[in-house]
């Protein structure tokens, strides 16, 4: 009786370290292209160049942030997964230095060419203020959402103010690079444009 339970015992233990394993494995599937593209653009560098962002280390998964839509309704951040995705922070008000980055990202995008649909861009309104009608007309295909809890701005790593910042966000959820809110955009082209080449997803 007791060799039976113990062999019963010894097959429950080998099944559940089989489920491990396989469970392991496809993770590591799911996340091989995104590893790939990461190596590829910041160790091997087939154009012999240098990445132009800064990469936020470690590389971080995003957790679920309090945002909304300009209706009120709630936007689950899992909604841009699968997509490559540049995100700013502003005032509702958008002063100097806001439409820049928002016209930044709309050409970043456009730029990208027939890869541009694995790209979102997202602003984050960092308070209630109304968005000018105009302003919304123009930026139309941007995700604008209200960001005004603390916890957000908490999430995204500043050099000093987060709202001088463009990020980049992974088809996985995960915050990558960094880029000034004046950087030369074709240096932000050529950094982007490899990402997408060496990704298997998004």
């Amino acid at each position: 009786m007791t060799s039976h339970l113990e062999s019963r015992e010894s097959a429950y233990r080998e099944a559940m370290v089989g489920g491990r394993i396989k469970m392991l494995l496809l993770l590591l599937v799911c996340a091989a292209p995104v590893i790939a593209s990461y190596v590829t653009f910041y160790f091997i560098r087939p154009s012999g160049g240098v990445n132009y962002g800064t990469l936020i280390t470690p590389v971080r998964p995003l957790p679920e942030l309090a945002l909304t839509r300009l209706d009120g309704t709630a936007f689950p951040l899992a909604e841009l997964r699968g997509k490559w995705v540049l995100l700013t922070f502003d005032a509702g008000a958008c002063a100097p230095g806001c439409p820049e980055k928002l016209h930044k990202m709309r050409q970043l995008r456009t730029m990208q060419g027939k890869e541009r649909e694995r790209i979102e861009r997202a602003w984050l309104i960092t308070d209630g203020a109304p968005l000018a009608t105009l302003l919304i007309r123009e930026y139309d295909g941007t995700r604008m959402l209200r960001a005004t809890d603390p916890a957000v701005a908490r999430a995204f790593p500043a050099a000093e103010r987060l709202t001088d910042h463009i990020y980049l966000i992974d088809p996985l959820g995960n915050l990558v690079l960094r880029y000034p809110k004046d950087a030369d955009p074709m240096k932000m082209h050529k950094d982007l444009g490899r990402l997408l080449k060496y990704s298997g997803i998004g």
